[in-house]
């Protein structure tokens, strides 16, 4: 992926005496699940074509340590944490985007405390900055008039009070933006929080991410937005739960503003 994009890591960049603009902390799923290595290609896409200088940390980068930290095994996410730290203050980093919420909730409000202090920017702030700056430009094409709802990440939303931006962005396409009946401060986890990503639900009524799906449904939408690659798998395992794969597609912002259609 790194050579078919021309991706330069830190490591390249200091041996050649320079300093990129921003870090890109690509995150276990974006840099390990196929289907969020889509979502990875389309950010750098959008960053290389907004003449954005970055970098990625490449083998030197490690899990942030969210998963182990949210099934309760605080000293496995320090010694991740502390590892990382040690990484990119050798780099002197100042300035990380990244696309999973969860990594970035974790390098900007835990890191901190650990030695590891940065500006932290999710993926869809980010765009959203380089659009009103003029170094991105946007346009609705495939996208058009296209219903679109969009799903709020926990960890971007409710935890961390983003709502607006990846909202704007969905709404340059010249989309038609239509809401879920809890959404923003009142939005439903899609199921996979809380390390429950990597296990089978509990036994119950009905699991988190029908319930979220079906309300998701109820807005008659073409596409899914997401914001976050635990929340695309979790939701398009909703939709194909409801047989709807055919007819409704499960998109991340980066992917929409990247004009991709076809995935």
């Amino acid at each position: 992926m790194m050579e078919e994009l021309k991706i330069k890591t830190m490591a390249d960049m200091m041996a050649a005496g320079e300093t990129p603009e921003v870090l890109f902390w690509v995150g276990c799923a974006g840099s390990f699940d196929d289907r969020a290595k889509k979502i990875t290609k389309a950010f750098a896409r959008l960053l290389t074509q907004a003449e954005v200088s970055f970098a990625v940390l490449g083998t030197e980068e490690s899990c942030t340590g969210d998963p182990a930290k949210r099934a309760g095994n605080e000293f496995l996410f320090q010694m991740q944490a502390v590892t990382n730290i040690e990484v990119m203050n050798a780099y002197e980093v100042k300035k990380v985007v990244t696309t999973c919420p969860h990594c970035f909730n974790t390098l900007k409000n835990e890191y901190p405390a650990l030695g590891g202090n940065y500006e932290v920017m999710h993926h869809t702030t980010f765009l959203k900055q380089l659009l009103e700056e003029g170094r991105l430009k946007i346009e609705g094409g495939a996208f058009k008039g296209k219903r679109i709802t969009f799903h709020d990440p926990c960890y971007l939303g409710r935890a961390n009070k983003i709502f607006e931006a990846p909202r704007e962005l969905i709404q340059k396409l010249d989309a038609e933006l239509v809401e879920m009946k809890s959404c923003k401060t009142r939005g439903l986890c899609c199921g996979a929080g809380g390390a429950q990503m990597f296990k089978e639900p509990e036994k119950g009524n009905k699991d988190v991410n029908i319930e979220r799906t079906e309300q998701a449904l109820e807005t008659q939408p073409e596409i899914i937005a997401a914001a976050c690659p635990f929340c695309n798998t979790m939701m398009t395992d909703g939709v194909k739960n409801k047989e709807k794969e055919g007819a409704i597609k499960v998109m991340d912002v980066a992917e929409l503003l990247d004009g991709i259609e076809d995935l």
